[in-house]
């Protein structure tokens, strides 16, 4: 395997995870080189042995990953490599097809199969707008090796604002049809945003590590939209909850002194809002204790935070499991959190 094939990488595992240079002006959503033994990584792969086991084993998947083409021709061939088809409790919504949207609408959608193969994609027509979003099936761990246009050229298209979207599983798209319709994606595609999913299923309690991540990359937005698993998966007090989400805004606002950052409390949780956890804190207290420290970073100077009391956004009948939204719930949170996130960005 030459260099030209290696591409990008870093970390222990990088040897054997493929970023070819040919590909990666095509990728988007991807902050980091490869490492750790995952080719697109959604947390820093140096930090392996800092971030929580549970955050990098979620961000080892390519959620939210995707290849954005433009150009006058009507499909691609896409030579890749996936890793697995064991997808979990998500099962096939965490993604097990290609899918090319265009302009708003879904033109193609081919099957992915375990190990090496081919698949050809229509791209739609050119158009219908100035680039085709090709979605990974992020579930199987693919690797993208080779892109070739078919019946015309290809090229990368134009870069977009970058937005960087930290939060837990509902921001990782749990339990949407498939990853085009998790609500950062649709977003992102709504907007003309290019969306960085830093979103941890069962994982992002706003840990200090996580905070270094998002304020070492380069962003034009950033979004926080976590605190479900403060409540359950590692109670946190209400005094904890409090200190945490100051000491995050505090890191992140060090290295992004002009960016604009949305702080979107929990959505609803009906098992979870007046129930106490271990540590004698109900998710709706949790809820607060975020939204009194970010009122209090607001009130401290910080005009270019925008606030989102995440309690009423979501009615509890969109919860397709009782935790998480399926395809309707995550298009109300795009609607209502992409909205957010695109005003902070113009108003800045």
């Amino acid at each position: 395997m030459g260099n030209s094939e290696v591409g990008r990488s870093a970390g222990s595992g990088a040897a054997d995870v493929l970023r070819p240079d040919t590909v990666e002006p095509y990728v988007r959503g991807a902050a980091w080189p490869s490492g750790g033994g995952a080719t697109y990584p959604r947390a820093n792969p140096l930090d392996v042995g800092r971030l929580p086991a549970d955050t990098w084993g979620t961000a080892s998947l390519p959620v939210g990953v995707r290849l954005e083409v433009a150009g006058d021709a009507t499909s691609i061939d896409v030579h890749y490599r996936t890793l697995t088809d064991d997808l979990g409790y998500r099962g096939a919504g965490a993604g097990t097809t290609f899918t090319v949207w265009r302009a708003g609408t879904r033109v193609d959608e081919q099957p992915a199969v375990l190990g090496d193969a081919h698949v050809r994609l229509a791209l739609g027509s050119a158009g219908d707008g100035d680039r085709a979003i090709v979605y990974l099936p992020e579930g199987m761990k693919p690797s993208v090796l080779s892109i070739t246009g078919v019946g015309g050229s290809i090229e990368p298209a134009a870069p977009q604002p970058r937005w960087i979207a930290y939060g837990d599983s509902i921001a990782e798209g749990w339990i949407a049809s498939g990853p085009a319709l998790a609500w950062p994606a649709i977003a992102g595609r709504t907007h003309g945003l290019d969306v960085v999913n830093m979103g941890y299923a069962g994982a992002a309690r706003g840990e200090i590590v996580s905070a270094e991540n998002v304020a070492s990359v380069s962003a034009d937005v950033i979004s926080l939209t976590h605190g479900t698993n403060c409540w359950t998966r590692i109670p946190h007090s209400v005094e904890q909850m409090h200190a945490n989400t100051v000491a995050f805004l505090r890191i992140v606002r060090g290295s992004h002194r002009t960016t604009p950052i949305v702080v979107a409390s929990p959505v609803v949780r009906p098992d979870a809002e007046d129930k106490k956890n271990a540590l004698g804190a109900t998710l709706a207290e949790l809820r607060a204790a975020m939204e009194r420290a970010t009122q209090s970073a607001i009130d401290n100077g910080d005009s270019l935070i925008t606030p989102v009391s995440g309690r009423e956004v979501l009615d509890a009948g969109l919860l397709a499991d009782g935790v998480h939204p399926g395809d309707e719930g995550h298009a109300v949170l795009a609607r209502v959190f992409g909205a957010a996130v695109v005003e902070a960005l113009r108003s800045r």
